[in-house]
């Protein structure tokens, strides 16, 4: 009798989550999501966790403009031995905005993780990888205007990642870092859109920042999270800080390499998730959160207004 009472209250559960939910997802560039730094890590010493899994999800996030973003992400786990596995997360973008609609294949994450330290109370975990881009970030409107990040698939730079992090029954805690190698490809500038477009389509183009040849300055992360874990069920609720410690350069409509004003700084995000486990092997999760504090300049378009990402896993 409790146990079909509780699977007849999971969708009810899942539904309050959903509605009462923060309204922001992890908008960094993605390590966030990689190894030792993604969220909702499970901790158990009970039960040996299946060191393989295959995790499908779909994230639908709205920006502070009009674009609307669309991902489905195949996100596939390794195990090389007891205490070492490997990430590779496959991801498929849409973006949907005012200026244009774009598609295609997103930037594939790299990850190896291992384990360093495990006792009864804890783990602690080490992870280095990578992102490898999948075009230059130079996609264009039908008109041939380029467009602004916000409507790139791909970031279109190549970047080192590496985090720690400790895991107990109740709390995560976790540091990452991630450093772009190079500038993108992407041209877009105001100067650079056609200067016979509507007064208001100009206005609206001068909303976005400038992000010609973009690179992007190093962030740093930490992860604060703690975890609510029942039978079947499973909450988390943390905070999600990550600072720009180094400033991003852009090329101006004179070719000089400008660092703007509030490139550097602090964004910070309130996170949850909800997941619920049919068995050991397999089971669905919610992932959203609440953006408080952004930086100034965006033109790496990763700043979001809404963002949910529903998935679900197999452990194998």
């Amino acid at each position: 009798m409790s146990r079909l009472f509780t699977r007849s209250l999971t969708p009810l559960f899942v539904f309050f989550f959903l509605s009462h939910a923060w309204s922001q997802g992890c908008s960094d560039a993605g390590f966030c999501t990689m190894g030792a730094m993604k969220p909702d890590q499970p901790y158990s010493k009970k039960i040996a966790l299946k060191l393989r899994s295959m995790e499908i999800n779909f994230y639908r996030g709205t920006t502070t403009l009009t674009p609307i973003v669309y991902v489905a992400t195949a996100d596939l786990n390794f195990s090389l031995n007891t205490k070492t596995s490997f990430q590779v997360k496959l991801p498929y973008q849409a973006v949907k905005g005012r200026l244009a609609t774009t598609q295609g294949l997103g930037d594939i994450s790299l990850c190896l993780t291992r384990n360093i330290f495990t006792s009864e109370k804890y783990d602690i975990n080490f992870s280095v990888g990578g992102k490898l881009p999948t075009n230059n970030s130079n996609k264009h409107d039908n008109e041939g205007n380029p467009l602004p990040m916000y409507y790139q698939t791909s970031l279109g730079t190549y970047d080192f990642i590496t985090g720690i992090s400790f895991i107990s029954r109740k709390w995560l805690f976790a540091t990452g870092v991630q450093i772009p190698f190079n500038r993108n490809g992407n041209q877009f500038l105001w100067s650079n859109w056609n200067p016979d477009s509507s007064p208001d389509e100009l206005a609206y183009v001068h909303e976005y920042s400038p992000a010609k040849e973009l690179r992007r300055g190093t962030d740093v992360m930490l992860r604060i999270e703690r975890s609510f874990r029942f039978s079947r069920l499973n909450f988390t609720a943390g905070l999600l800080p990550i600072y720009r410690i180094y400033h991003d350069e852009f090329t101006d409509a004179t070719g000089q390499r400008v660092r703007p004003d509030g490139g550097m700084g602090l964004a910070l995000s309130a996170t949850g998730t909800a997941g619920y486990s049919f068995n050991v092997r397999s089971g669905i999760k919610l992932l959203v959160a609440h953006k408080i504090v952004n930086r100034e300049y965006r033109g790496d378009g990763l700043t979001r207004e809404f963002v949910t990402t529903f998935g679900y896993y197999y452990r194998f």
